[in-house]
């Protein structure tokens, strides 16, 4: 039996070769020649990140960043980026491996943090070295919050009347929304990505508490709702959060604080003062932006007027206000109007419901105090004139105000001293048209709602014309507005818990919207 032959060695052949020339050959050109083309390849060329078919960046000047919404089931890819420095880098948050021969031309990954939460950045700076630029936790949320805008702008190119995403609960649709479709992608990427930091400090009964019962209403349930453990938007860990809530209360500050009949609010400001500096000198958040990525809430008419105490916090801040006024400083790029809900007595059912329109025997209803220029305005032109218009300052004995409500076709909803007013609000639940008479009020949830689609707004000097205005709609208009008042409904309803799309939930769809519309940076040490 013959031996078994030893495997073929290029190595041993060599070496048992009689060519001299040939092994000189071997042992210097050869080397010589592998050496050239390591060399001949390395060069300016480094690596970016494709993600899909595009690359994603944002604005930060030091680095890309990718989109990090959830790891991408897409293939990532790597193209090359001939206008991105190669070289390599000693920065703090930069890490430069050096890879062994066998390693180089291997495939490059993407680097995941623990969390799950983004991506880093991976440059192949040369053929033995990979260095990889590791993002904070503020850059890493900036890339996704990066990513939810490009989705919620591919969304809003879909002009469909109704939503094209699945929803167990509700899809939006019809003309009570500007986009359907972008408003519901937004709405699931809150419910997916949005955490609210409430800050600890501070005591009841100024600070985490507020009605619940007055015309103040939304005011205080807002601020317990935040309050609940099992609210979804809540975290304990400030890191992660992409807004911080100052939870005082401006109607619990005016109570307590406010000198009756003094016309000075001084010490309310002092105490707004005093709590932004107790915060910005125990946490680093206010600071780092300034205050933009923070919001307070207020319904009372010195919502305002308490936040000028603080510049940053009136000028840079998110404001959620009853009172948005514009010509009082309200801006809609930043801040957010909120309903005036008057719960009478805290109790939040039976609230919704009015008779069909076939049994609406009154054409337009208001009745309220004279409170302000355009009630004057309104009772001077029309109280107790008109059986189709009919207004009152005060209720005949017997009659029910929300009985009132429930039989008119249209609810007139005129400013009082301050441009918000309950009765918009009474209006959508009676399913009864509101007609808004004001001057630069913004509606609740106007960047989501079309309100010329379910409400009549009358300018102040229209205010002789409201039944002309009013008659000239169509029978076949006004059902319609009709039916798109009851389909409006859900986003007005107080809840206890909330639910999805009720008025928590788009209240705190706003302040997203909001946070969406600016960038934070780390501070620079």
């Amino acid at each position: 039996m013959k031996p078994l032959n030893k495997p073929y060695s290029l190595f041993s052949s060599l070496w048992s070769s009689s060519s001299y020339y040939s092994v000189l050959i071997l042992v210097f050109v050869v080397p010589f020649f592998v050496i050239s083309v390591l060399v001949c390849t390395s060069g300016s060329s480094s690596w970016t990140w494709r993600f899909g078919n595009k690359i994603l960046e944002t604005d930060y000047s030091s680095s890309r960043a990718v989109s990090t919404r959830s790891r991408p089931s897409q293939v990532l890819e790597a193209a090359e980026a001939h206008h991105i420095n190669s070289s390599s880098s000693s920065k703090p948050n930069e890490t430069t491996i050096h890879l062994l021969p066998h390693q180089i031309g291997e495939k490059q990954e993407m680097v995941w943090n623990d969390q799950g939460l983004g991506a880093d950045e991976v440059n192949v700076t040369s053929a033995s070295a990979v260095t990889i630029k590791r993002y904070s936790r503020l850059e890493k949320l900036e890339a996704n919050l990066a990513g939810v805008r490009a989705s919620i702008r591919e969304a809003a190119r879909v002009r469909n009347l109704t939503s094209t995403h699945e929803d167990p609960d509700y899809v939006p649709k019809g003309p009570i929304y500007r986009n359907a479709n972008a408003f519901h992608r937004s709405y699931l990427e809150m419910e997916r990505l949005f955490k609210i930091y409430v800050y600890e400090e501070g005591d009841p009964p100024i600070f985490h508490n507020g009605p619940c019962k007055s015309i103040y209403s939304t005011e205080g349930r807002f601020i317990h709702e935040m309050e609940m453990d099992n609210n979804i938007y809540k975290t304990t860990d400030p890191d992660e959060a992409l807004v911080y809530f100052l939870p005082f209360s401006v109607v619990m500050l005016v109570q307590y604080l406010y000198a009756s009949d003094s016309h000075n609010t001084d010490s309310i400001g002092r105490a707004v003062i005093d709590y932004v500096n107790v915060i910005s000198d125990k946490h680093p958040f206010w600071n780092r932006s300034l205050g933009a990525d923070h919001f307070m809430l207020s319904c009372h008419d010195w919502g305002p007027r308490t936040s000028s105490y603080v510049p940053h916090l009136y000028h840079k801040s998110i404001r959620v206000l009853c009172n948005a006024n514009t010509s009082e400083g309200f801006n809609p790029s930043k801040d957010a109007s909120f309903p005036e809900i008057h719960l009478r007595t805290g109790e939040i059912k039976g609230l919704v419901g009015g008779l069909s329109p076939s049994r609406r025997s009154i054409l337009a209803f208001f009745a309220g105090r004279l409170h302000g220029h355009i009630r004057y305005l309104l009772l001077n032109e029309w109280k107790e004139k008109d059986q189709d218009v009919q207004v009152y300052d005060q209720l005949p004995h017997g009659v029910s105000y929300e009985l009132m409500l429930k039989k008119s076709r249209f609810c007139l909803c005129p400013s009082g001293y301050e441009v918000a007013s309950p009765r918009v609000v009474e209006a959508i639940y009676a399913e009864c048209i509101p007609v808004l008479i004001s001057d630069s009020y913004v509606p609740p949830f106007s960047d989501v709602l079309d309100w010329k689609s379910f409400s009549v707004q009358i300018q102040v000097e229209d205010i002789p014309n409201i039944k002309t205005i009013l008659m000239g709609i169509s029978q076949s208009q006004y059902l319609r507005m009709h039916r798109r008042v009851k389909q409006v409904q859900r986003h007005f309803v107080v809840n206890g818990p909330s639910k999805r799309f009720d008025v928590f939930n788009m209240i705190v769809h706003s302040i997203w919207l909001r946070r969406l519309n600016i960038r934070i940076e780390d501070q620079v040490e």
